[in-house]
């Protein structure tokens, strides 16, 4: 019997290689600990490093004189973030992330759950094709071109043309807020493109989450006499609740960052991307810059926070 249990061990190898492979085995939290050092490190240092470094110049201030930072601790910074222009570049980018938000998660259900109930066999591949193919092109590729779909003489304007709808299109962009020259340089435009280029982020955890509903489910409440409204109030939307939220969190926080889409198509009025790129760049001041930075950080951990109450992250 000891015979037989010492020949089923292995003996060690030999070599450099064969050592080292031996050693690891023997110990693998070692192997584990090295295979993790690398990642953790650059989380640690390059990207929880720089948002605390982020963090600790928002608490400084711009002398007004010389425009140096003052390298004092202060909460000047933060209460520049509520004078009129600095909470009104505030309340924009949320009301704007907020609708996005909302629209997108009207537009993604039907999709959605047409995909989870419904498509089958090519169809699906043909679903998940549509959903990722427009993140396949360049990002500045398709706000540019919504640009001049957009645009006075582009083609949405021809087709409003064409139906001798013209003066419903001229009607909404006389309107205060929405409204603009043209569709290209005004809010509806910007919230246009915004809803078209984080959109597949909301489809996918909602498909996710309506492929778990069992089937039976929505056949059962029909059979007791619910209607479709009852159906998708009781039954569907609290079992898709998660995958919404989990889309909204793309949504919500991709917008709320995003400086590329308002830069290009819009008004003048900034978002909370671009008044960080404009007090770093343009006008050098650095803490104020970094308090506008936080602002979404703060946001998006508060509604981290509630989503992770709400089972979000399983649908992700």
């Amino acid at each position: 019997m000891s015979a037989i249990a010492e020949t089923s061990i292995l003996a060690g190898r030999s070599g450099t290689f064969g050592k080292v492979s031996d050693f690891f085995w023997r110990n693998p939290k070692i192997l584990l600990f090295l295979m993790l050092a690398p990642p953790l490190l650059w989380l640690g240092i390059i990207y929880l490093g720089s948002l605390f470094a982020l963090l600790l110049q928002s608490f400084f201030s711009i002398d007004e004189f010389s425009g140096l930072v003052n390298y004092e601790f202060t909460l000047a910074t933060y209460r520049q973030l509520l004078i009129p222009s600095n909470f009104d570049i505030i309340l924009r980018t949320v009301v704007m992330a907020a609708l996005v938000t909302l629209a997108s998660a009207v537009i993604a259900f039907p999709i959605a759950y047409y995909a989870a109930r419904y498509a089958r066999g090519k169809w699906k591949v043909l679903f998940y094709l549509g959903v990722m193919l427009p993140l396949w092109s360049s990002y500045l590729v398709k706000v540019y071109a919504w640009k001049l779909i957009l645009a006075k003489e582009g083609i949405l304007t021809w087709v409003f043309s064409k139906l001798h709808l013209t003066w419903l299109l001229d009607g909404w962009l006389a309107l205060p807020v929405v409204g603009g020259n043209s569709l290209s340089i005004s809010y509806t435009g910007t919230f246009i493109v915004f809803v078209y280029v984080w959109l597949p982020f909301m489809i996918l955890p909602i498909q996710a989450a309506l492929e778990r509903v069992p089937g039976n489910l929505v056949e059962a409440s029909a059979d007791l006499g619910a209607h479709p409204a009852q159906t998708f109030r009781h039954v569907l939307f609290p079992l898709a609740l998660p995958g919404i939220i989990a889309g909204s969190i793309f949504t919500f926080s991709l917008t709320l960052g995003d400086y590329i889409i308002p830069q290009i198509i819009g008004s003048s009025r900034l978002f909370i991307g671009q008044a960080v790129y404009a007090q770093q760049g343009t006008a050098g001041n650095i803490p104020l810059a970094a308090a506008f930075t936080v602002v979404p950080i703060v946001i998006m951990g508060f509604y981290l926070w509630m989503a992770k109450k709400q089972g979000a992250f399983d649908a992700l």
